[in-house]
């Protein structure tokens, strides 16, 4: 992570919004299918496991797309460019450019490209880091 002196980048979403999207995400990336891991755990730690599993009344997954499909369009920019920035595709320097090219690219997918991104809790941290923002709710 990077630490500025500069002042924060102003973004259109708020570093509120961006970090409960943090938390659905990374909810989100641990998931695994039902009884994958499961061969030759310790029987009294497969109950742990469960919270682990994406089963069909696990809601983990729909509310990061509520979250993200929630969000006005120029929410929904800022988060596809911070998403870019923290993965490296683009600097503090290149963010209008991350902008426009979100811009070009936004669409009604944008939970479904999102939430295809590995580790999209990690990269919007990362962004958020980079454009001067606090990174975690105790440094707001």
């Amino acid at each position: 992570m990077t630490i500025r002196d500069e002042s924060p980048v102003e973004l259109n979403i708020s570093v509120s919004t961006v970090h409960e999207i943090i938390l659905h995400a990374r909810a989100y990336d641990v998931k695994v299918a039902p009884g994958v891991g499961a061969e030759g755990s310790n029987p009294i730690d497969d109950d742990e496991m469960r919270i682990l599993e994406s089963r069909r009344d696990d809601y983990t997954g729909p509310e990061l797309r509520a979250v993200i499909n929630g969000l006005n369009d120029s929410e929904a920019v800022d988060l596809i460019a911070l998403a870019w920035i923290g993965r490296g595709d683009f600097d503090r320097a290149s963010f209008e450019e991350a902008r426009a090219l979100a811009v070009d690219r936004h669409g009604d997918k944008n939970a479904d490209y999102l939430m295809g991104m590995p580790l999209l809790g990690d990269y919007l941290e990362e962004g958020l880091a980079e454009l001067g923002h606090p990174v975690s709710e105790e440094g707001e």
